[in-house]
C-alpha cells in the first residue's frame, strides 16, 4: 500500500524525524544545513536583496515542471530581477494528512536538482502537518546579493528605453490551465531560474535599467505598473510580441488574451534604445533565452499610460488585470 503522510509526520517525533531524514535531509544535503542547527549561518557583505513567496498550484505536477521547480525558479528570479546573485533559501512545507510519500519525494527531489541548477543553497526549512486531503503547499524566502555597481529599479525607466522579453508568452498560465481542463495538447511550463540570462546582461555591460519577471497579470500587468511608477508611457508592437503557435490556438479555444497570461521562466527588461540589439544578442545566448525579442519602446505621450499598437494601426489601451486571473499558477 502506497506510504502516505499522516498527522503523526508533524508531530515532533520519531516519524518527524525519520520523514526529514529519508527525504529532506537526503535531497538537501549541505555543510550548513547538515548542522540541523535552529537557525543558519552563512556568509554575508554589501547590498542584501530578500524575498518571500508563497505556492499552492494546482496541481503540483504539469507538463515541464512541478511545485518544486516552481518554489525555487519563483524565487531565484524574484531576487535577479533585482541585480542580485541569489545565494540561500529556506523552505516551509504544509502538507496535508493523505499526500502520498512518494509524491513528496518527487517534489523534493525537484527541488533540490532546480537549486543546484540556480546556483542556491537551501539552508533552512520546517514541514507541518495539517488535516486535509492530501495537498501539499510551500512557503519560501530567499537572500541574493547585489553588487555594488547594480542599480536596477523601476525609477530608473526613462524615455528611449527599449522593452525586450526573453521568450514566448503565456507558456505557464497554458499548461496549468490545459491540466486542469483535461485538455491534451503540446504545452509546456516554462518555469526556469534565470540566473544566466540576468548574468549575460551585465556581462555585455548593459546598462539594464529595470526588470521584472513576468509571472502573476501577465506582461500587460507588468509594464503598466511600471509605467506608473516612472511616468512614461510604454508603447508595446502586437505584431512583435512572441507567442508559440500552440499556445495562441489555446487562447483562441478559450478566449484568453496571452498579454495577461504568466509566465515563470520569463522576464521583461528595459534598457537604452542604442544597447537593445546588443540586449537581445545576449540572452540569445544565454539558456532560455533563444526567443528573446524587443517588442516596444518607451516614450512621454500619455505618462502612466500602456498602449498596445495594433497589427492594423489602431491604439489599445491597456489596463492592470482586473479580478481573478484562473486558474492560480503559483
Amino acid at each position: 500500500m502506497e506510504e502516505r503522510i499522516s498527522m503523526v509526520h508533524g508531530s515532533g517525533g520519531a516519524a518527524t524525524s525519520e520523514l526529514i531524514g529519508s527525504i529532506f535531509a537526503k535531497e538537501f544535503a549541505s555543510t550548513t544545513l547538515d548542522k540541523m542547527e535552529d537557525s543558519a549561518v552563512v556568509e554575508g557583505a554589501g547590498k542584501i536583496a530578500m524575498t518571500t513567496d508563497s505556492f499552492v498550484v494546482t496541481p503540483v505536477s504539469y507538463p515541464g515542471g512541478d511545485i518544486g521547480r516552481l518554489c525555487i525558479c519563483g524565487t531565484v528570479n524574484d531576487l535577479l530581477m533585482r541585480g542580485a546573485k541569489p545565494k540561500y533559501i529556506t523552505c516551509g512545507f504544509i502538507l496535508q494528512e493523505g499526500l502520498e510519500v512518494s509524491k513528496l519525494q518527487e517534489v523534493v527531489h525537484s527541488m533540490a536538482e532546480c537549486a543546484r541548477e540556480a546556483g542556491v543553497e537551501i539552508v533552512a526549512g520546517d514541514t507541518k502537518v495539517v488535516n486535509g486531503n492530501g495537498e501539499l503547499y510551500i512557503n519560501t524566502a530567499g537572500v541574493g546579493f547585489v553588487p555594488e555597481d547594480r542599480e536596477v529599479s523601476a525609477e530608473r525607466v526613462c524615455v528611449g528605453d527599449a522593452v525586450i522579453v526573453s521568450g514566448n508568452l503565456g507558456d505557464h498560465h497554458a499548461a496549468i490551465l490545459g491540466t486542469r481542463m483535461g485538455i491534451v495538447n503540446e504545452i509546456e511550463s516554462d518555469n526556469a531560474p534565470l540566473g544566466e540570462i540576468v548574468e549575460s546582461l551585465f556581462a555585455a555591460n548593459i546598462d539594464v535599467h529595470t526588470m521584472r519577471d513576468i509571472t502573476r497579470g501577465g506582461l500587460a500587468t507588468v509594464l503598466k505598473e511600471l509605467a506608473k511608477t516612472s511616468n512614461t508611457t510604454i508603447e508595446l508592437e502586437e505584431e512583435k510580441l512572441p507567442v508559440t503557435p500552440q499556445v495562441k490556438d489555446f487562447c483562441g479555444l478559450l478566449g484568453l488574451d496571452p498579454l495577461y497570461m504568466g509566465n515563470e521562466g520569463k522576464l521583461v527588461a528595459l534598457v537604452p534604445v542604442e544597447e537593445a540589439e546588443a540586449a537581445v544578442a545576449a540572452i540569445r545566448g544565454a539558456k532560455y533565452g533563444q526567443d528573446a525579442c524587443i517588442v516596444g519602446f518607451v516614450n512621454d505621450k500619455a505618462p502612466g499610460k500602456l498602449h498596445l499598437r495594433t497589427r492594423i494601426g489602431g491604439l489599445r489601451n491597456l489596463e492592470i488585470l482586473q479580478g481573478e486571473g484562473l486558474p492560480r499558477i503559483c
